[in-house]
């Protein structure tokens, strides 16, 4: 009993959720027979694309500093993969950077994005409900990385982008979009 308290207390507010809500009620309405049936967040990818990283390496070296505040990880950079003539691309030039967040990171992130980043969206009426991509896996797109509180709005350089994978363990749409909800995500009803 004592041990399961202490368990329970260096769980993190969305891990708890899952356990005491989200599980018993997927299971409930999907008729899982085994707890490991049921789907849960695997990982959460964090991409910035920084496009003026062309021309200007501080974009990059500020939009690396900006994911690394708002993730606690440091990202990768990522690098063209072939070169486009319109765009000024040649291959291997710096295009973005990506932080792939797993355990306990992964779900303070989706709790400081659920409850703290997402309602700091200008004129926010939930989120897209048709953005699974058939395998149980949400992405989001963010304007404004500025609206997580780690961002100093006086010390950036130029306001980013980000897009947000959200990747589970669901077989199919319908039960990631119960697992999101049920751990507090904010979807629009049909």
């Amino acid at each position: 009993m004592v041990k399961e308290m202490a368990e329970k207390k260096k769980m993190t507010n969305v891990k708890r959720l899952y356990v005491e809500k989200a599980m018993p009620e997927m299971k409930k309405k999907f008729g899982y027979r085994n707890i490991m049936e049921i789907p849960r967040l695997k990982k959460i990818v964090v991409n910035m694309g920084v496009g003026e990283a062309i021309t200007d390496a501080k974009q990059l070296e500020a939009a690396v500093k900006d994911l690394a505040a708002i993730t606690g990880q440091a990202p990768k950079i990522t690098r063209a993969k072939k070169s486009i003539a319109g765009f000024k691309l040649r291959e291997n030039m710096t295009v973005g950077c990506v932080v792939t967040l797993r355990g306990e990171r992964m779900y303070e992130f989706f709790d400081r994005l659920v409850n703290v980043a997402i309602p700091r969206i200008r004129d926010f009426r939930g989120l897209n409900p048709k953005s699974f991509d058939g395998r149980g896996n949400y992405s989001l797109g963010i304007k404004e990385h500025i609206i997580f509180p780690e961002i100093n709005y006086d010390k950036i350089l130029k306001v980013l982008g980000m897009d947000i994978t959200v990747v589970t363990t669901a077989k199919t749409d319908e039960e990631a979009r119960e697992l999101i909800m049920l751990l507090g995500m904010p979807l629009k009803s049909n």
